[in-house]
């Protein structure tokens, strides 16, 4: 998270080269991005569509942006903790996925910052 206004470095908690995986409810889907690129899941599509996408880095997090069945998309990752609603586990970041005008919610982790309480880490 910012911390001194004046200072406008990106934010680092997630390099480039580290593989964020997340997990949204309602409907479900799930994927990871990382250096090779972004892969989306949904029931229906449980190998997941391959997305290339570009990686920002802004004050609050990171973003990646590409297009997905047609329609611009971006999945926003930010330092927050998040809970996915079903089950015990916590999560420490907030994922939003824009798709087009839809907007979905979830949760991410990476390797160096875990999911905590979740089975079958």
């Amino acid at each position: 998270m910012p911390g001194d206004p004046a200072d406008h470095r990106p934010w680092n908690g997630i390099t480039a080269a580290e593989t964020v995986h997340f997990v949204g409810t309602e409907p479900f889907w799930s994927g990871e991005v990382g250096p090779s690129g972004l892969v989306y899941r949904t029931p229906e599509n449980e190998g997941g569509q391959p997305v290339p996408a570009s990686r920002f880095a802004g004050r609050g997090g990171v973003s990646f942006s590409g297009e997905l069945a047609g329609r611009p998309a971006t999945l926003v990752v930010t330092p927050a903790g998040c809970s996915d609603g079903m089950s015990d586990a916590r999560y420490p970041y907030t994922v939003t996925l824009e798709i087009g005008d839809d907007m979905r919610r979830g949760c991410g982790w990476t390797a160096r910052k875990p999911r905590e309480g979740a089975e079958g880490q």
